[in-house]
């Protein structure tokens, strides 16, 4: 049997990267497929390798067909204001680890709130398996938030930064 705890956390890392699917098996015969293709993206299989039927296929949410207006014409009714998103771009974290500010205990932070970051320059270490792991920023811009406390754990995809790239 598989373990479903192992299956979230594929998902979740094949959400966080740029691999469209991920397909795994196993010596006993299973094998499990994961893909964030919308066409694939409905179903997942979990089958011996001897069998081509699926076991467990998830069904596709559909939209709701557009509602009658009360003035009993059909179709749409006019678009609702979304709210703005924000401009902020994320930083999240590479892996599961340590989250450090400084390149040493007392040392001044390699950023802050306000500070100005270029694309390559390092923003902070995540200490995995004794590997101390300097993360750089994948763009430029301002920092608008820090989400996290120096000497703590983080999780695999867990936002760390959110920078204004038009600050």
């Amino acid at each position: 049997m598989i373990d479903l705890r192992y299956v979230k956390k594929l998902i979740e890392m094949l959400d966080g990267s740029t691999v469209d699917s991920i397909e795994i098996s196993s010596d006993k015969g299973m094998k499990l497929r994961i893909s964030k293709s919308p066409q694939q993206r409905a179903a997942m299989t979990v089958a011996p390798a001897a069998l081509a039927a699926p076991v467990a296929v998830a069904a596709p949410v559909l939209p709701a067909a557009p509602a009658a207006r009360p003035d009993g014409e059909g179709g749409t009714p006019a678009p609702k204001a979304e709210a703005p998103k924000s401009a902020a771009l994320e930083i999240k974290s590479p892996m599961v680890g340590t989250y450090y500010s400084a390149p040493e205990p007392g040392a001044k932070p390699y950023i802050s709130v306000g500070d100005r970051v270029s694309k390559g320059q390092i923003v902070c270490i995540i200490e995995a398996m004794k590997i101390m792991n300097e993360l750089e920023s994948e763009f430029d811009g301002v920092v608008r938030e820090v989400n996290v406390t120096d000497a703590h754990p983080v999780e695999y995809g867990q936002v760390l930064f959110r920078i204004d790239p038009t600050g």
